[in-house]
């Protein structure tokens, strides 16, 4: 069965740029995983499908190959056509002409298979591969091994270190296309995307979050759960904090790495009144605020 134009694959012209290309695949792959249809085979096909398409439109120069001619959408050259020549023989001229033209042939033709000959014992380093990895949120703050299921069925555990961003590319080195008379393999290079969290956000090797706390734990303080990528610590809130407050929680962003420490968990908390007692609403009703607090002052000004 014939392969499907890469281009209409990823759902992209044959203009595209590589940024395009990589966008396309992205937003595909991620509704296409594996993971997000378990058990379902059709989802699975169309995510190697994208995979191999990409795996070709992203390199260069299979790119240019493709649209050439010179390889199909696996990637394999086409095999080789056969011509036939009608050589007229009029009179001995003829005959004498081709039998010259055979020569040159023979004499040619012996010299550039000693040259393909030479060149295909050289030593050549394999070809780098190029593929995707979808990550969790958490893998990139602790650091993790990932498997990235490759689109012939072999897998490749890759070791996902703290601190990785959304859109680097992780090299392994020699899982790349086999080199040929004793030269080395080719690298994979695996562009990783990182998936939101639902309440984490990033600045670099810190996490910020918000953390919602009742009125009555603001106004009196105390302590408090706050779930951390480490697991659930204990926090002290002062007492009269305001909505908006920040407060830190040392050590509990990224995991140290490399020559980088561990990045440290900001939390703002978020004011959220739930169920109000009627009690508490009849002391609001009969509470006169501090004279001359206006909690939108100022507010007006900036419009």
């Amino acid at each position: 069965m014939a392969l499907e134009d890469p281009y209409k694959t990823l759902g992209v012209e044959k203009t595209a740029t590589a940024d395009e290309i990589r966008k396309a695949f992205r937003s595909a792959a991620k509704k296409s995983h594996p993971d997000l249809h378990p058990g379902d085979k059709g989802a699975e096909a169309r995510f190697k499908a994208l995979s191999a398409a990409n795996e070709l439109l992203s390199d260069p120069e299979k790119r240019a190959r493709f649209d050439r001619g010179e390889i199909d959408a696996s990637g394999a050259e086409p095999p080789p056509r056969s011509y036939y020549r009608d050589y007229a023989e009029t009179g001995a001229s003829g005959r004498y002409q081709r039998a010259e033209d055979e020569d040159f042939s023979d004499v040619f033709g012996a010299y550039f298979r000693q040259q393909a000959d030479a060149q295909a014992r050289a030593p050549r380093r394999g070809r780098d591969r190029q593929y995707h990895l979808d990550v969790p949120f958490l893998t990139t703050v602790t650091g993790a091994t990932e498997r990235l299921t490759l689109p012939g069925g072999a897998v490749l555990d890759v070791r996902i270190p703290p601190g990785l961003t959304d859109g680097q590319v992780l090299r392994l080195r020699g899982k790349g296309d086999p080199g040929s008379n004793g030269a080395p393999d080719g690298d994979a290079l695996i562009e990783v995307s990182v998936f939101p969290h639902p309440f984490y956000r990033r600045e670099g090797s810190n996490l910020v979050m918000e953390l919602p706390v009742s009125f009555a734990e603001a106004v009196l303080g105390g302590k408090v759960s706050v779930p951390t990528p480490g697991g659930a610590v204990s926090m002290t809130i002062p007492a009269r904090s305001d909505a908006g407050t920040r407060l830190r929680l040392r050590g509990r962003g990224v995991a140290a790495h490399g020559s980088h420490e561990a990045g440290d968990l900001y939390v703002t908390l978020k004011l959220v009144t739930g169920p109000v007692d009627p009690a508490l609403e009849e002391f609001l009703r009969g509470w006169t605020a501090q004279q001359g607090f206006d909690p939108r002052a100022g507010l007006e000004d900036s419009v």
